[in-house]
């Protein structure tokens, strides 16, 4: 048998599990792959003891640097 994990973008409507805020941050977890998301500070809080227990971590705090993009027909 074979488990294809599906690889999506966050987005807004994803919430950290710890405080509600935007998630950055997706781990899936190895042995049930049920997901976790955390805003970027969580993560970094979990990451040492929670990072092996996973068998996929999405990191996307890089993100949280872009600038937007404007469109500029005003």
């Amino acid at each position: 048998m074979t488990t294809t994990t599906v690889t999506r973008e966050l987005n807004a409507l994803d919430r950290c599990d710890r405080c509600g805020a935007q998630a950055f941050v997706r781990a899936v977890l190895e042995t049930s792959g049920g997901e976790l998301f955390f805003c970027g500070h969580h993560a970094r809080a979990v990451e040492e003891k929670l990072r092996p227990l996973t068998n996929e971590w999405q990191d996307e705090t890089a993100r949280l640097y872009e600038k937007p993009v404007y469109d500029d027909e005003d």
